[in-house]
């Protein structure tokens, strides 16, 4: 395939990695940066060998296709004048501040015939790639991500920040949206909500549950699925996991069997998880997808959808806190 001509709208922590991975791999030609600040432009310009624009219109010139990662509130702004200028955009999660703006970003993309995609880098990981032909039809899903205190994502509150990558990954493994939500979060060195739990409903009988903390002491990543077959454990920090397996589902029968007996009919399996890193494995996709190569990186549609989950699970928070309150 062709290279593709790249830029990166804004080069904080998260833009800086995709300049960097533009400038490395061979799908991509990585002809600049622009950011807010032009100093921040200038530095990441010269660690990558190439150029800060002093505007985004500069920026767009050049570019067959963009990544977005600016402050959230600026993805719909930046990603509309991009489309606009014929530019294929990438936009980081979460892919705006409400779902209204997703939707006009959508149209916008349509109105361009051009293609716009969402950094749900989580999907990328190695180890969830390795699990997902594991998982067929989980009953019950359990995701807890924790994290420590960082001050550069105090625009957004636990569940932009740290759940929606979980959010992403069950509605990718489930293949639909929950009919029920029910959530509880607290604000703890912010004015947001730094810690939440989610309780996620399917119309299939699928229950996942989601823990997501930036105010945590450990680092910690990890996904489990439960269905009638198997028992799937990811580690997506570790970038490992295992599988444990019933060689014979039918021999599973209440009463039936010695507890010995039952756990030789399990199959123990370390997951063969591939090297990779998830934002390179994640642009490559996107850049393969421009020139008819793949499906890409989640669509629009699927940025959408797990942003509508999140405003679901905010107001599921809402509606906790008053009852709270009421009491």
């Amino acid at each position: 395939m062709k290279s593709v001509r790249c830029g990166v709208w804004g080069v904080g922590v998260w833009g800086e990695k995709h300049a960097r991975v533009y400038g490395a791999v061979p799908e991509a030609t990585l002809v600049g940066v622009y950011d807010q600040s032009p100093e921040r432009a200038k530095a990441v310009a010269a660690q990558y060998g190439t150029q800060a624009f002093e505007t985004p219109g500069a920026l767009l010139e050049k570019c067959e296709a963009i990544s977005v990662a600016t402050p959230t509130i600026a993805h719909r702004a930046a990603a509309e004048q991009a489309l606009a200028a014929g530019v294929h955009v990438l936009v980081e999660k979460p892919m705006a501040v409400t779902v209204a703006d997703c939707d006009a970003m959508i149209a916008a993309a349509k109105r361009a015939h051009r293609v716009l995609q969402v950094g749900q880098v989580e999907r990328f990981n190695p180890a969830l790639l390795a699990a997902k032909p594991f998982v067929r039809q989980p009953k019950f899903i359990e995701a807890h991500r924790l994290a420590a205190f960082q001050p550069r994502s105090l625009d957004i509150d636990v569940v932009g920040d740290l759940m929606i990558h979980d959010i992403d990954a069950v509605l990718h493994m489930v293949g639909s949206t929950p009919t029920s939500i029910s959530a509880v979060g607290v604000a703890v060195l912010s004015s947001n909500e730094d810690i939440a739990n989610a309780r996620l409903e399917f119309a299939d009988g699928c229950v996942a549950n989601l823990t997501a903390s930036r105010v945590s002491v450990e680092r910690l990543r990890r996904i489990r699925f439960f269905q009638g077959d198997a028992y799937v454990s990811v580690d997506l920090f570790e970038k490992a996991g295992e599988a444990f397996v019933i060689k014979d589902p039918n021999s599973f029968k209440p009463g039936a069997v010695d507890p010995f007996a039952l756990l030789q009919g399990i199959q123990r399996t370390k997951l063969e998880v591939a090297a990779g890193e998830p934002l390179t494995l994640e642009l490559q996709a996107y850049l393969r997808s421009l020139c008819g190569e793949g499906a890409g990186a989640a669509s629009a549609q699927a940025g959408r959808d797990a942003l509508f989950v999140a405003e679901e699970v905010r107001e599921a928070m809402r509606r906790r806190a008053l009852q709270w309150t009421a009491h």
